[in-house]
């Protein structure tokens, strides 16, 4: 069965942290799907369609330990403070 929109964002773009509760709050994982998205050339979906597929992963969207990887980790990044760059 191939992976769903949000599973896939979920495959690519997020990592378990090693230091439990330093995770993701909502507008970091929000961005973070949006530049996903825009990599991907996929459609975005609201925030709370994104909240409900974490919520089915067993992710909490407040209260988390995911860390950020891949190409839309470094698009989000870029995006969120580009005088860094």
């Amino acid at each position: 069965m191939p992976a769903t929109h949000f599973e896939q964002f979920l495959a690519e773009a997020v990592v378990p942290d090693k230091e439990p509760g330093l995770g993701l709050g909502r507008d970091e994982l929000y961005g973070l799907y949006t530049s996903w998205c825009l990599l991907q050339k996929a459609e975005l979906q609201q925030p709370a369609a994104l909240w409900e597929a974490m919520h089915e992963a067993g992710i909490n969207p407040d209260s988390n330990n995911l860390s950020m990887t891949g190409p839309a980790a470094a698009d989000y990044i870029i995006s969120s403070a580009p005088d860094l760059v």
